[in-house]
C-alpha cells in the first residue's frame, strides 16, 4: 500500500503588531515539491492577493512561504484550506493509481484467449 508522509506544522513568522493577513510561514524539510503545489492551490482562493515561496539556500531544506490576503482574512485560513485541498488531490491520485494497478493485476491473472 502506498502512503505519503504527513506535513509538519509550519512555523509562523510575523512582525509585532503586523497584519495577520500578511504572514511568512517557515516550512522545514520541504522544497519545490510542496512549495509549488501548495502555492498553486492557495492562489485559487479569491481571498488571496499574493502567495509565493523561496528556498532559503540550496544547502538548507526549508522554504519561506508568504501569503497576503484581502478583506481581513487571516493568512492561516488559506494555508489550512490549501493544505487540505492538496491532501485531497494527493489522496485521489493515490486511490486512482491503486485502482488501476489492481485492475492491471487482475487482467494479468486471466488466461490469454
Amino acid at each position: 500500500s502506498l502512503q505519503y508522509r504527513s506535513i509538519p506544522i509550519p512555523v509562523l513568522v510575523q512582525a509585532d503588531g503586523a497584519d495577520e493577513g500578511c504572514v511568512t510561514f517557515v516550512m522545514h524539510d520541504e522544497d519545490h515539491t510542496l512549495g509549488n503545489s501548495l502555492r498553486y492551490m492557495i492562489m485559487k482562493n479569491v481571498d488571496v492577493d499574493f502567495c509565493g515561496y523561496t528556498i532559503t539556500h540550496p544547502s538548507e531544506s526549508k522554504i519561506n512561504f508568504r501569503i497576503q490576503t484581502r478583506g481581513g482574512v487571516p493568512a492561516t485560513e488559506p494555508l489550512r484550506r490549501g493544505l487540505n485541498e492538496l491532501s485531497d488531490v494527493c489522496q485521489h491520485v493515490l486511490n486512482t493509481f491503486q485502482a488501476r494497478v489492481n485492475e492491471f493485476k487482475v487482467r494479468q491473472e486471466q488466461p490469454m484467449e
